[in-house]
């Protein structure tokens, strides 16, 4: 799986957070490489997963709540 260093639009972020997540889900990636594959992502784009310390609109329907949990408790501990 292939993640890109800068996204263009939320709803890009979005997809890329949930193919990370259901990747892990699915067993086809360990679990170290969905941490650092999140904070990459929120590293470089963070403006289009975050506003106001909340999810945007778009990420918090593209992704779901149990998606977002497993997402927020990593950025928690960085």
């Amino acid at each position: 799986m292939e993640i890109k260093m800068f996204y263009r639009t939320q709803r890009d972020v979005a997809t890329a957070v949930n193919q990370l997540v259901d990747a892990y889900w699915e067993e086809k990636i360990i679990e170290q490489k969905l941490i650092d594959g999140i904070k990459y992502i929120y590293k470089n784009n963070q403006e289009k997963l975050l506003k106001d310390n909340a999810f945007t609109k778009v990420v918090q329907q593209q992704c779901g709540k149990r998606r977002l949990l497993i997402v927020e408790r990593i950025l928690e501990t960085t």
